[in-house]
């Protein structure tokens, strides 16, 4: 049974339209991405489930409640933003406990939850510190913190991550994952970071000019991308016109086709129809810029030894297995 159900919802600024005829379930528990370049509507659509923004047609339910005619304050909903949102003259403590005075908590109970929220992220010596005092990652476990200790029936993840350097980000993004997991919490995040809605989510919605173009398990999307838009973002695809595939793949094709770089097999050969034009090292895989065909393609190699290395000018055979290809519109 659907968790949250959003249906027809309709938003626009004044003449621009962002998004209009939105759809979409998400079941109890799960964990969702919407995912997408930025200006595709993503975050105005989570500000408009949480009640930030007005919607100008359309329903929000969480379980089986109409969210839109109800304040932000009583939607039972905890959001996370990139900008961490902290009071600058409250402690740690304090800011997390926030809510829980809005509530009207014990301080009993509040000092209990907020010592539970503290050691779920991991800060439990820091309850006495300001965030002046804390690192960029603190802060934002002090907001997740702040969020959780309210037991909301939904959490919103508006980018929280993108503002952090990248081994902090990759702790995050496993904490909050965690977390979501051991509590069950129904979680919406909105990224634009294809890695982190691949590695996160039970669901991803790919977003594309207001519009949900793709949905699916984080396989489904790289495998099986339906446009060449869902190919350009999800991955590294190459993307080639019928034209071009047509003479890549030695047959005749009459739509558009998309190819994964890392399905792309690579051998030396003197004979071989393919020619390296150069190379990227990006950490344990070297991506080839090869012409094949007259046509130019990525390939992705593991990086197992500098002298497994071919230099610019190398050529080569490519082996393009039929299920590494896939049509897209």
């Amino acid at each position: 049974m659907s968790f949250v159900t959003v249906r027809k919802l309709h938003k626009s600024f004044g003449p621009t339209p962002v998004f209009a005829d939105i759809d979409f379930e998400i079941a109890r528990g799960e964990f969702v991405t919407l995912l997408g370049p930025s200006g595709c509507g993503k975050s105005t659509l989570l500000r408009c489930i949480a009640g930030l923004t007005g919607v100008d047609g359309g329903e929000i339910l969480l379980d089986g409640q109409n969210l839109i005619p109800l304040s932000p304050q009583k939607r039972d909903i905890g959001m996370v933003f990139q900008s961490y949102a902290l009071f600058p003259n409250m402690t740690v403590e304090r800011n997390v406990a926030f809510g829980l005075r809005m509530q009207k908590v014990s301080a009993a109970d509040s000092r209990e939850r907020v010592r539970e929220a503290l050691h779920m992220v991991e800060l439990d010596t820091f309850a006495d510190r300001y965030p002046h005092q804390l690192s960029g990652g603190q802060c934002q476990r002090v907001a997740l913190a702040r969020s959780l200790v309210t037991r909301p029936r939904l959490l919103l993840l508006d980018e929280p991550l993108s503002a952090l350097d990248a081994r902090i980000r990759k702790h995050l993004r496993e904490q909050i994952r965690g977390i979501q997991q051991a509590l069950g919490l129904t979680t919406i995040f909105v990224t634009h970071d294809q890695e982190e809605a691949l590695t996160m989510s039970d669901r991803i919605f790919l977003m594309n000019k207001g519009q949900i173009v793709q949905s699916g398990d984080a396989q489904n999307l790289y495998t099986a991308p339906v446009s060449a838009f869902a190919a350009g973002f999800i991955g590294n695809y190459n993307v080639l016109d019928a034209s071009s595939a047509s003479r890549l793949l030695q047959r005749p094709l009459s739509t558009a086709q998309a190819i994964r770089p890392e399905a792309i097999e690579l051998q030396p050969d003197a004979e071989g129809d393919g020619e390296v034009l150069g190379h990227s090292l990006l950490g344990n895989v070297i991506r080839y810029r090869v012409r094949a065909q007259g046509v130019d393609v990525l390939v992705d190699v593991l990086n197992r030894s500098a002298i497994d290395l071919y230099p610019t000018g190398t050529r080569v055979r490519l082996h393009i297995a039929p299920t590494a290809v896939c049509e897209v519109a």
